[in-house]
């Protein structure tokens, strides 16, 4: 079997995950040890990726986008627990294949403040100005430099990922990244959607592996968005019930001495 032992994973459907609106209200432990941890090069660990939106091929965007970074940076303890979940994957031959991790404040604000605001009011002109923000906020945080309510990527506790063969190609997982859809949302396959098919059959089982294996790491899945996952974040702190976040906004020019 091409899975192996991670069959089981592919057959575990995931369960309603509830929303997670909010979590920028919950306290970070500043103190933690933990928030003192260092941004990190992801592929130092071993883990492969391309960054999506420094990318040209990165559809529905086809060109960098403004502020975009070429590295893939994540807090060091987030890397050691994706190196962790690699060690899994490789079993089978498999990978994961990050898209975006520690995110600049420039690309966060384009996409909340510019690019997405312009897609819907294009198909839905008439959109209200509290019906349009309720929208981008499903899927875009709102930017900010306060590092007491920051971004989940801009803590570095975020990821956006998928798997992959190993040096080749991604596995099916039913929509573009980036998708800012219901045909993101993570359990969006676990019940029938009209006509079931092949396709959407394997996008259930590939969204399953990824989901349960990172959580089985420590990471949170965001609701809406198959491809996101979070660890020491305020949505992560949320969404396990945990006092207070263990990383607050981090800065990788900082982290450079820059």
């Amino acid at each position: 079997m091409p899975f192996a032992a991670l069959s089981a994973f592919r057959d575990k459907p995931i369960p309603d995950l509830g929303s997670a609106r909010g979590y920028r209200g919950l306290p970070i432990d500043f103190d933690n040890p933990r928030n003192a941890e260092p941004l990190v090069r992801a592929d130092a660990f071993g883990i492969a990726g391309e960054n999506y939106y420094a990318a040209t091929r990165n559809p529905p965007y086809y060109g960098a986008i403004p502020g975009a970074i070429d590295a893939l940076i994540v807090r060091q303890g987030v890397a050691e627990r994706l190196a962790r979940v690699n060690e899994k994957l490789n079993i089978a031959d498999l990978e994961l294949f990050l898209f975006d991790g520690w995110r600049p404040h420039a690309v966060q604000a384009y996409f909340h403040d510019v690019w997405l605001p312009a897609e819907l009011r294009r198909r839905k002109p008439g959109v209200s100005d509290a019906d349009l923000l309720a929208e981008v906020e499903t899927y875009w945080a709102a930017p900010t430099t306060d590092r007491g309510s920051p971004s989940p990527h801009s803590t570095g506790g975020a990821v956006d990922l998928t798997i992959r063969w190993r040096g080749g190609e991604q596995l099916w997982m039913g929509s573009l990244f980036d998708d800012a859809s219901p045909l993101a949302h993570p359990a969006r396959f676990e019940t029938t959607i009209g006509a079931f098919s092949f396709s959407d059959e394997e996008a259930r089982a590939n969204r399953r592996l990824l989901h349960w294996l990172m959580r089985e790491a420590g990471f949170v899945a965001n609701p809406t968005e198959w491809w996101h996952f979070s660890h020491g974040d305020q949505m992560w702190a949320m969404l396990t019930g945990a006092p207070a976040a263990l990383y607050a906004g981090a800065d990788y020019a900082e982290s450079l001495g820059a």
